[in-house]
């Protein structure tokens, strides 16, 4: 049986390539009796389908068009010091 530490671990390479199926069955079996990792992996899924959202809410700032003209001078400023 596999420990927390592994779980995740199989968990975050999950989200990047498949894993087999006999590692996926431990997975599994395991998010059946750890609650805690069931939980972390319901987390993991949320952060990843965030960061691939365009729409993050609360931030309502556009940041499409770069730094200020202000921004800009100022940190041309701290790079000549």
């Amino acid at each position: 049986m596999l420990c927390c530490k592994d779980v995740s671990q199989k968990f975050s390479e999950s989200l990047d390539l498949k894993l087999p199926l006999h590692e996926r069955m431990l997975i599994r079996m395991h998010q059946l009796m750890c609650r805690y990792c069931a939980r972390f992996r319901r987390q993991l899924l949320l952060l990843r389908q965030l960061s691939r959202s365009d729409k993050i809410v609360g931030i309502s700032q556009d940041f499409s068009n770069g730094l200020s003209q202000q921004a800009r001078e100022r940190i041309k400023a701290s790079l000549k010091t």
